[in-house]
C-alpha cells in the first residue's frame, strides 16, 4: 500500500530550496514553450530554474525518498557517472535505437538526464519527468525539458510520444502497472516504450540459507566496496535502499507476465529480455550475462535455477504500438 501523501508540490519545492516563479513576463516566456502544446492540465507553474511544476501534485514517503536521494548533488553526480560509462546498457539501447533525431521524447523518472547524455542525436523534444527539483535542474542543463510530477499521473495528452523511456525507473515507483500504463497511454501508433533495469521478481525469490546469505551481500562491507564504491557511504547506500520500493523484499521486482498483461491487450508488440547486467546487444540474441557470485550463491542456496531466464537479474522490455492501432484512450 502506498504511503499517505505528505506534501504538495509548492511546499516541496520550497523544502528543496526551490520556489516558484511569479513575475508574469518570466511565466509567459515559459508559457509559450513547445512543453506546453502537449500539457492535458493547462497551464502550469514553473520553478524559478525553469520547470514545470505538475498541478495538484501530492507526495508520498517513496517519492520524497527518491525526489532527495537522486537531487543530492553529490549521490546524484555519483549515479550519473555511473550510468553514462555502463557500455553495456548504451550497447543494448542504441541496438534498439539507433537514431531518435527529429522524434518527440518522454522519460519517465529521468533522474539527472543519463539517457539521453548517453544516446546524443537531435531529438525534437525530450520531456523529462521526475519527482525530484534537483535531479531535473540537472537534466535540464543535459538538454532535457524537465517537468516535475507524479509518473503514476502524467500531465501529458494521450498519443503524442515517438519513444517513451523508462530506465531502472517502475521498481521505483509505488504502483508500477500505472506507470506503465501511463508510458502507454502517451505512445502514439509506431511508437515505442522502452524499459530496463528493473528487477525480475523470481531472481529474488530467496529463502532459507538464500536469504540469509543475500542480507549478508547487502551489509558487509565488501559489498559495498566491491558494487558500489570505496568513496560511497554507508548514509548513500542505506538512503539508496529506500528509494526502490519494489526491491527490496524477497519476490519484489516485476515479471515478464505483467508487462504482456498490461500492455498485449492495449495493441503493442512486446519483447522481453532478461539479463544480468554485464551484457549488451547480446541479449537479443538470449545472452543473459554473468551474474555476481554473492547473487549466485543467494539463488543457489535458495533453490533457484541459476541458469535459467527466470534467474536473471533485470528486465528489459521493448514494445511497440503498431502504426495502424488507434492508439490508448485516456481513462
Amino acid at each position: 500500500m502506498a504511503c499517505p501523501a505528505v506534501m504538495c508540490a509548492a511546499q516541496n519545492l520550497v523544502f528543496f530550496g526551490d520556489k516558484l516563479l511569479t513575475n508574469a513576463n518570466q511565466l509567459n516566456q515559459h508559457r509559450g514553450s513547445v512543453l506546453e502544446d502537449y500539457l492535458s492540465c493547462g497551464p502550469v507553474e514553473y520553478s524559478v530554474d525553469g520547470v514545470a511544476v505538475a498541478p495538484n501534485l501530492l507526495y508520498t514517503q517513496s517519492m520524497l525518498a527518491n525526489a532527495y536521494f537522486f537531487g543530492h548533488p553529490v549521490w546524484a553526480e555519483n549515479y550519473f557517472q555511473t550510468r553514462i560509462s555502463d557500455k553495456f546498457w548504451e550497447s543494448r539501447w542504441k541496438q534498439v535505437i539507433p537514431c531518435w533525431d527529429n522524434q518527440i521524447i518522454v522519460d519517465i523518472g529521468c533522474g539527472s538526464g543519463n539517457i539521453y547524455a548517453v544516446m546524443g542525436g537531435t531529438p525534437a523534444l525530450v520531456i523529462g519527468v521526475d519527482v525530484s527539483p534537483g535531479a531535473l535542474r540537472m537534466a535540464k542543463q543535459v538538454g532535457y525539458t524537465p517537468l516535475l510530477a507524479n509518473a503514476q499521473d502524467l500531465p501529458l495528452i494521450s498519443g503524442f510520444a515517438d519513444v517513451v523511456t523508462a530506465n531502472a525507473t517502475l521498481h521505483h515507483c509505488d504502483d508500477m502497472v500505472t506507470v506503465l500504463q501511463e508510458a502507454a497511454r502517451i505512445v502514439k501508433p509506431g511508437g515505442l516504450i522502452i524499459t530496463d533495469f528493473d528487477p525480475q521478481s523470481p531472481a529474488w525469490d530467496f529463502k532459507g540459507l538464500g536469504l540469509w546469505a543475500n542480507r549478508v551481500r547487502r551489509h558487509l562491507p565488501l559489498h559495498r566496496i566491491g558494487s558500489l564504491s570505496v568513496d560511497r557511504s554507508a548514509t548513500e547506500i542505506s538512503l539508496r535502499r529506500e528509494t526502490e520500493i519494489h526491491n527490496s523484499k524477497p519476490g519484489d521486482g516485476i515479471t515478464a507476465q505483467v508487462y504482456k498483461q498490461i500492455l498485449e491487450p492495449l495493441g503493442f508488440e512486446v519483447s522481453i529480455y532478461p539479463h544480468n547486467h554485464n551484457v549488451g546487444e547480446e541479449v537479443f540474441s538470449g545472452h543473459l550475462g554473468s551474474k555476481p557470485w554473492s547473487t549466485w550463491l543467494a539463488q543457489k542456496l535458495s533453490g533457484i535455477q541459476t541458469t535459467s531466464k527466470d534467474s536473471a537479474q533485470s528486465l528489459m522490455c521493448v514494445a511497440r504500438l503498431p502504426l495502424n492501432s488507434v492508439g490508448v484512450s485516456e481513462n
